[in-house]
């Protein structure tokens, strides 16, 4: 209509809140005598060490957050059950009755744009056996006719390029369905899959500290470190799962 008036949407800064209720520390202390006498900087050693740490349990704490919150609004995308029960884990192979991993990433991809997740900035969490099992033989993805031979997973650099959309990362920090408040005899143990789109989740770290000083009591050096963060899941449709077996 010429001359219509056209309304706005208020944008404002207290739609959603992320709480920061997360956190992590290390301290260690080194001895002068030992600091002196030593062939190596342990100091420097051991505070690398807690970095990584650090990280590492970051990386395990929001992975493990992510699948947990993993509700979609499809039951579907929480492939294999739920992960507190996790009745019937999709049984993933290539044998007769099996699911090829590479089949199943398909799935994954076909829910999320039924939930019009946006296509760019689509990721999947898998766990060492799961690429093991996308470079079995049988494993289309070792096909020249699907990757005329330079496949990322061939050489191992997984992050390298997109499979069926998805940016592949590999990780040691994925929940495990026996981690779940009930775990029944004879159900899936293998770790579960996580995938997406990164507008699903949030993370923050509000404080990251790292200081050295002197101890009160002993001759010795203390650094301590501490990481207070907070991650929130913001779109669910988003957000999928797959608790799966290989047996």
């Amino acid at each position: 209509t010429r001359g219509a008036a056209a309304t706005s949407t208020a944008l404002t800064d207290n739609e959603l809140q992320l709480v920061v209720d997360q956190a992590k520390y290390f301290q260690f202390q080194l001895d002068d005598i030992e600091k002196r006498f030593s062939h190596i900087n342990f100091q420097s050693v051991a505070s690398d060490n807690a970095a990584y740490k650090l990280k590492d349990a970051l990386d395990s704490n929001v992975l493990e957050y992510m699948a947990a919150d993993a509700q979609v609004a499809t039951a579907a995308n929480a492939r294999g059950g739920t992960v507190a029960s996790h009745a019937t884990p999709i049984d993933i192979g290539f044998g007769t009755g099996e699911v090829d991993p590479l089949n199943e990433m398909s799935t994954s991809a076909k829910l999320l744009d039924e939930q019009n997740a946006p296509e760019e900035g689509r990721f999947f969490v898998g766990a060492p056996k799961w690429y093991d099992m996308l470079s079995n033989t049988s494993s289309k993805l070792l096909s020249v006719d699907y990757n005329a031979g330079k496949g990322s997973l061939r050489n191992g650099l997984v992050a390298s390029g997109l499979v069926r959309g998805f940016q592949m990362y590999k990780s040691n920090n994925l929940l495990t369905t026996d981690n779940a408040s009930s775990n029944p005899a004879g159900t899936a143990t293998d770790p579960v899959n996580t995938w997406g789109q990164m507008s699903s989740t949030s993370c923050a770290s509000q404080l990251k500290i790292v200081e050295s000083l002197r101890s009160t009591t002993t001759f010795a050096d203390i650094v301590r470190g501490l990481m207070v963060f907070g991650r929130k899941t913001l779109r669910s449709e988003c957000l999928g799962r797959t608790i799966y077996v290989t047996d």
